[in-house]
């Protein structure tokens, strides 16, 4: 692509006021509103004591103006300045400076963000009435929970402890903040946040687990879930206090369990009959031989665990597969990867499924590549209503992205950004009608108009479009 010829010699001006640079925020808003962002806050998030008398007026208009910079890509407070750019004042009521923002995350207690949470999963709920956000969830519902570390360089940090987290493979310590966070997912749809917790670097992985499953299953059901709900983790989910939790919350379990001597009795039991290939999808098939590439095998068996305290027997599922440090051994040495579960699927399907957990770490990338970059305050409090902030806002983009196309519903944070919300657009009145002029020869303006008819109607008379 080359610069056409006198252009070099232009004078860039940044003075027009009729210009927007985030025009897909409109639609994204406006059914964040349909499903009651700014009802919710003003009904369930109350900040009586402040530091600064003016910082907790109108926290319904403050979060949403958070919600929209996040959704427009900003990732700190101080990008979220680009809702105040151009025309967005004259598209948006309520658009408050960064600054301002930031004097009132600082406002935060331990307390407002549980309140701003039970916003985020009524949110949610609504979303899943309005849109297929959540399709398929009256039949079966996939409840996933993980943690991760978010690094944090400054020392003025709150909270900031270092804590283990695993780059390329290694486990390093790192100083940080860690998220803990819920998602809910179906076969048909993309995983949401039904929750997302902040805690210190140094908490252990499975600290408040059990809570956090609880809400989430709650937050299903409420979403529609009248069917199977699993409930998904790694071994530092796989505790009493969590599979209590599921029991208690009528759900499924699908966790690992941390090796100890019972577990590893349990898979020596298991015969040499008992094991049989799974085929993972997309696995290759030996075109000589016509048998999967991958050696992996599963079997099963019936097993106590906890038994030092409240017993639980459900199955006990195997995965094995061969060590590749130990080829050219006389017999073979495998490594066994066991996990507990009470769900009715046959032997390799529930492994299957369970593996299918990793689907949060689709969330976290979003998240990372998106409001989660950094934490940018000070103060814990604030780093958790930010966080809660960025779960509102990736839930918003998924039910915009189902919404607007097939492709779009299960697409990236960062792809509905480009696609659907950074759209540049000019302002016009002509006869006192309102106008947005869209660029000639946008990629996805079949998708976006689409996206807009579905969340204007009639009755709300959207300014047209060109």
């Amino acid at each position: 692509m080359k610069l056409q010829d006198g252009w070099s010699r232009a004078t860039p001006t940044f003075d027009d006021e009729n210009l927007v640079s985030c025009a897909g925020l409109a639609p994204v808003m406006v059914l964040a509103e349909q499903a009651g962002l700014s009802e919710l806050i003003d009904q369930r998030v109350a900040i009586k004591t402040t530091r600064v008398a003016s910082a907790a007026v109108n926290p319904a208009g403050k979060l949403t103006s958070i919600v929209a910079g996040m959704a427009a890509g900003a990732d700190n407070i101080d990008q979220l300045d680009v809702v105040r750019c151009g025309g967005m004042p004259r598209l948006f009521a309520q658009v408050y400076a960064p600054a301002t923002l930031g004097q009132f995350l600082r406002e935060f207690t331990h307390g407002h963000t549980r309140q701003l949470a039970a916003v985020a999963r009524a949110h949610l709920v609504n979303l899943a009435e309005r849109t297929d956000v959540l399709a398929g969830l009256e039949q079966q519902a996939f409840v996933d929970i993980d943690s991760l570390l978010r690094p944090v360089f400054g020392h003025a940090k709150q909270g900031a402890s270092f804590g283990h987290t695993k780059i390329a493979g290694r486990q390093v310590l790192r100083r940080g903040l860690s998220p803990l966070a819920t998602t809910i997912s179906t076969p048909e749809a993309a995983p949401v946040v039904a929750g997302i917790r902040l805690r210190e670097g140094k908490a252990g992985s499975g600290r408040g687990a059990d809570s956090m499953v609880t809400e989430a299953i709650n937050t299903a059901r409420a979403a529609g879930a009248t069917g199977k709900i699993l409930v998904r983790g790694d071994s530092a989910y796989g505790t009493g206090a969590v599979v209590r939790a599921c029991l208690r919350a009528r759900a499924q379990f699908s966790l690992v369990l941390t090796k100890n001597p019972a577990v590893t009795r349990a898979i020596a039991a298991i015969g040499d009959h008992a094991w049989s290939p799974v085929h993972y999808p997309g696995a290759t098939i030996d075109p000589d031989t016509g048998e999967l590439i991958s050696d992996a095998e599963v079997a099963e068996t019936t097993f106590t665990a906890f038994a030092s305290r409240q017993p639980v027997t459900a199955r006990l599922v195997v995965r094995r597969v061969r060590d590749r440090n130990h080829l050219d051994e006389l017999f073979p040495v495998w490594r066994y990867h066991p996990f507990f579960t009470n769900s009715d699927q046959p032997t390799a399907q529930a492994d299957i499924t369970h593996r299918r957990h990793a689907i949060i770490e689709t969330v976290f990338a979003d998240l990372i590549d998106g409001p989660l970059a950094h934490l940018p305050s000070g103060r814990f409090a604030a780093n958790s209503a930010w966080a809660i902030c960025a779960a509102i806002t990736h839930n918003l983009l998924r039910a915009a992205g189902t919404m607007t196309s097939p492709s779009h519903a299960v697409a990236r944070g960062a792809t509905l950004r480009r696609h659907i919300i950074n759209v540049p657009a000019r302002l016009a009145r002509p006869q006192r009608r309102p106008w947005l002029h869209l660029p000639k020869h946008w990629p996805w303006a079949q998708q976006w108009n689409t996206l807009w008819d579905h969340v204007f109607t009639p009755a709300t008379g959207p300014p047209a479009t060109a």
